[in-house]
């Protein structure tokens, strides 16, 4: 076990939305224009903002990214991952079953395509960390890390 610094560690947090349909499908977008992962499909997702909570967060990413609205009470929790990316980062993963409004593509400058895949089928093209995450979500597991 690695002996902890004195100097405290900082946090970059993530919300990713698992807005999923009543066949069981995840929606993704495909990644346009942003000069990381383009070309890669990633489920709607973004940075935690000061004086946010991550309920809020994924509610206002939502509304951003694919226009829809969701209820508090329907975000549930499905996973939390501990990333070593950019010196350390948690990333939330909430499941949404319920919303309101049809999901569309609202930042056509990120994102040129929006598509649903089913859990068993995910595309091959994803950023690394969050096909690892799927994994750990569909075999019940709520914590991982990634590149410690």
């Amino acid at each position: 076990m690695a002996v902890a610094s004195t100097e405290r560690h900082t946090l970059i947090g993530d919300v990713h939305l698992l807005l999923t349909d009543d066949q069981g499908r995840i929606l993704f977008g495909r990644r346009a224009g942003t000069g990381y992962a383009d070309g890669a499909f990633h489920p709607p997702s973004g940075h935690l903002e000061a004086e946010e909570s991550v309920v809020e967060a994924l509610r206002r990413e939502a509304a951003e990214e694919i226009g829809v609205q969701i209820a508090p009470e329907d975000v549930e929790f499905a996973h939390i991952m501990h990333n070593s990316s950019s010196g350390g980062r948690v990333a939330f993963f909430f499941q949404v079953r319920q919303w309101e409004g049809e999901p569309t593509n609202m930042e056509p400058d990120k994102c040129d395509a929006l598509e649903w895949f089913s859990a068993d089928a995910l595309p091959a093209d994803m950023i690394p960390y969050c096909r690892e995450a799927l994994g750990h979500i569909s075999s019940g597991k709520s914590l991982s890390l990634f590149g410690w």
